[in-house]
């Protein structure tokens, strides 16, 4: 018996180690990794060995992330010289380091080109960073690292930059294809001149620039994920990690100079990329420019101040600004103009003082004739040091929410022009002004007081600037412990009268009613000056009270974004509670895909751009805005439409704010529409960003068939639209309803895809459920995602004709009253 185990024993010694292989934790001189080992680091996150991409025979060795069914290699050793057989090895050697070689020992196909006097004393190991290091093993001292030499991916902790000491540039260089992970022809990385930036470009071809730094962040960039920035004489680099650890994320560039950010959750989703929008490739209206993104991209580039148009094009990207004729900036009365929230432009030949403050800059640039522009070097504490600009202002973009404030050089003329246009006054101007003002002031505080004698009790009309108070049922529950230096309505906001409204209105006529809903009516109105508007009147006996009222106007005020509708102002007289919002000719979503003739006029294209503009709202108002909004009423009546069909969400009267990090809340006034709510928030009260999410798939299945979820199917007049399209989805019949409407001329993939989408958002369970932020990325990306499960099932409550009970039902589930208001 011993003797067999013996025999087993010795036999089991022999077999080649490709029979049963075990993760290596370490490579040393005399255990090399063969074809077929792998090398995993200590969390055992990242993996090492050799693997063929695509549909390639070569053999390459490089790191991807472990335990990961979809296989992203991250960094290639030998990425230009591949072994053509399985009988590659990476090994210790003295000469070279670490060298990769295949049947042919003596014919090294890579290697690290470090010269090690005793090899025997170094073992190399993949960190739990990606990072694969050669140590020395008396002094663990790194002698050479894979980060140093990065190839098309940029991982967490990952460095790219300059060693001003060394001369080595670490920067990401893109593969050559899918197939082979070759040197590729785009690079992204840091170019140095200057103030230093990074750069995508394809060959020396810039295609896309980020940057620079302002002291906490790459100018213009957003996204969930911290950074820093190193500049100074031993190295100038850029490191990122993310905001939420642990997570499995990397920044990819492309062979076609696309450069995408993906993080695993189930699968590769691709978060953000770069360039997307017109306005981001680089120079792409040409010198002195401005190019706006949230513009069509015709009406995108605009001259920058003191500059006009070089060519009539302009507006297509085809030409440039130049100063205009016969106009002098030397000395001769010239100044600055602010244009504010911008990407500054190149900064490559830009100049750099950071010991001076932003009034010495000006003072700096204002003597110096061939200086064009200038700005702070850092924003923190309202800006410090200099950045001075000679000649012309190469790749300029407004930004909505980020940026820093630039100050371009003007001649005497414009500057007039535009302290004239702004408000500005002279210092004489400005105290006679203020001498005359005391004076009509005491005049009218005298003249008040007499009249408020005579009037004492009257109440006081148009209260529209009101303060957030504790009896705010929505503000209470949602800002607790929340100040607000701001609390009050934005000054932007105009005050309207009474009269000025009726007046607007026709006297609220008939005629210029446009809708009706659940709070009161929305009228169409002209006010003096020629300008329309949409008025929305709140029925005095409407459950949106005084606070809900207050909580529109305060919530639409703070926000602003392209596919938000726009508030003007309010009324608040007597027991008159009005809202006063731009006017949107084509009135709501519903009054396009529930009707008919109409419906035909929205192809698919025109459908796919309503549904982005829907998520990309939704996303700004759960993510991108200062405050974090829970709109809990979306629905194809509370999407208006502009002159171009593109899509504002509206009507914020249920809206919610959730503060710091909160996520969800609890309520036991549940207020929603039948149809769109989702089941937790209609059975326990309970709503999140994940219940917009659901209202949003809702929305997205509305547009896509033509059909209200609330509407009745031939074959089963109980289910609804969610049951319907389920049904269909699981037996591969979802092209069955796709609105006939929209002809034939759509991607049948592409429709699919968003069917697939909505049956995510709608979940049962809202942890099953993406974020808006998944979902823009998955409507923007053509990525494979995961299947839905069994969707969340709201059946329509039939009396036994097959009518709805009534137009509106309360009913009461755990203590929770439940207000549903019928679609309107």
């Amino acid at each position: 018996m011993i003797e067999s185990f013996i025999q087993i024993f010795l036999l089991f010694l022999l077999l080649p180690s490709s029979i049963c292989q075990l993760p290596l934790d370490a490579l040393t001189p005399d255990r090399p990794i063969r074809d077929g080992d792998v090398l995993v680091s200590n969390k055992q996150i990242f993996a090492l060995g050799f693997f063929s991409p695509g549909n390639s025979q070569h053999r390459y060795a490089g790191v991807w992330y472990n335990n990961i069914p979809e296989k992203a290699i991250v960094w290639v050793a030998n990425r230009d010289n591949p072994v053509n057989d399985s009988y590659g090895v990476l090994s210790i050697n003295g000469d070279g380091g670490l060298v990769i070689h295949g049947k042919d020992p003596s014919t090294p196909l890579w290697s690290a080109n470090v010269t090690l006097s005793s090899p025997n004393n170094f073992t190399a190991k993949l960190l739990d960073t990606g990072n694969l290091v050669l140590l020395e093993n008396s002094s663990q001292r790194v002698v050479w690292e894979g980060f140093d030499y990065p190839s098309d991916t940029l991982l967490p902790f990952m460095k790219i930059g300059l060693n001003q000491r060394s001369g080595l540039e670490k920067h990401l260089t893109s593969w050559k294809s899918k197939d082979d992970p070759g040197t590729g022809s785009c690079t992204y990385g840091i170019d140095p001149m200057g103030v230093p930036q990074l750069f995508v470009r394809k060959g020396r071809d810039a295609l896309f620039r980020v940057g620079p730094w302002t002291g906490d962040r790459l100018s213009g960039t957003v996204g969930n994920y911290n950074s820093s920035f190193v500049n100074n004489e031993d190295e100038i680099s850029f490191v990122y990690f993310p905001a939420l650890r642990p997570q499995i994320a990397r920044v990819v560039i492309d062979e076609s100079g696309i450069l995408q950010t993906f993080a695993w959750n189930d699968q590769w989703i691709k978060s953000y990329s770069y360039p997307t929008r017109w306005c981001d490739s680089y120079g792409q209206c040409g010198p002195n420019t401005n190019c706006d993104p949230d513009k069509d991209y015709k009406l995108a580039c605009t001259c920058l101040p003191g500059f006009e148009s070089k060519s009539p094009s302009l507006g297509l990207g085809e030409g440039a600004c130049i100063r205009k004729a016969e106009v002098s900036t030397c000395q001769n009365g010239e100044g600055f103009v602010k244009v504010a929230r911008v990407n500054i432009p190149d900064s490559s030949t830009a100049r750099v003082n950071l010991s001076m403050s932003l009034e010495q800059c000006k003072q700096k640039c204002l003597m110096d004739c061939s200086c064009t522009a200038y700005t702070s070097a850092d924003d923190r504490g309202g800006g410090i040091g200099c950045v001075t600009w000679q000649g012309d202002l190469i790749d300029t973009k407004t930004f909505s929410h980020v940026g820093q404030d630039l100050y371009v050089r003007v001649d005497a003329t414009f500057l007039a022009q535009y302290a004239k246009s702004s408000g500005s006054l002279s210092k004489k101007a400005r105290v006679a002004i203020s001498l005359g003002s005391v004076t009509v002031f005491i005049l009218l505080l005298t003249l008040y007081w007499l009249v408020r004698m005579k009037m004492k009790g009257k109440r006081r009309q148009n209260k529209c600037s009101f303060e957030l108070t504790a009896g705010s049922t929505y503000f209470e529950e949602a800002t607790s412990g929340l100040i607000l230096d701001d609390s009050r309505i934005n000054s932007e906001l105009l005050l309207f009268h009474l009269n000025t409204v009726a007046t607007a209105t026709n006297n609220f006529s008939i005629e210029n009613k446009l809708g009706e809903g659940g709070f009161g009516s929305v009228y169409k109105g002209m006010l003096y000056d020629g300008k329309e508007i949409a008025v929305k009147r709140l029925s005095k006996f409407s459950s949106q009270g005084v606070e809900e009222f207050k909580n529109e106007v305060l919530l639409i005020a703070k926000l602003q974004h392209r596919n938000l509708v726009k508030i003007l102002g309010c009324c608040f007289e007597d027991e008159e509670k009005i809202l006063i919002y731009e006017y949107l000719p084509n009135k709501s979503l519903d009054s396009f895909i529930f009707n008919e003739p109409k419906r035909a006029l929205l192809s698919w294209t025109r459908r796919f751009e309503i549904i982005l503009g829907i998520a990309r709202g939704l996303l700004y108002l759960h993510e991108d805005s200062r405050l974090r909004i829970i709109h809990r009423d979306l629905k194809a009546s509370n999407v208006l439409l502009d002159n171009s069909l593109n899509p504002k969400i509206a009507d914020f009267g249920m809206a919610r704010i959730f503060r710091g990090e909160q996520t969800e809340a609890n309520t036991n006034h549940v207020v929603g529409t039948y149809g769109y709510m989702s089941p937790e928030y209609a059975m326990k009260g309970l709503f999140s960003i994940k219940s917009d999410v659901y209202s949003f798939g809702i929305l997205l299945l509305e547009i896509i068939t033509g059909k209200k979820n609330a509407g009745s199917f031939e074959k089963d007049p109980y289910s609804n639209l969610i049951g319907h399209v389920w049904e269909l989805w699981k037996e591969g019949r979802a092209v069955e309803i796709i609105d006939s409407s929209i002809g034939e001329s759509y991607l049948v993939s592409e429709i699919i895809r968003c069917i697939q989408i909505a049956l995510l958002c709608v979940q049962e369970f809202a942890i099953d459920r993406p974020t808006m932020s998944v979902v823009v990325s998955m409507l923007s990306n053509d990525v494979a995602f995961t299947s839905p499960k069994r969707p969340a099932f709201l059946l329509k409550s039939m009396s036994p004709s097959g009518e709805p009970s009534s137009n509106k039902r309360v009913s009461s589930i755990n203590d929770v009253t439940c207000t549903i208001v019928e679609a309107r």
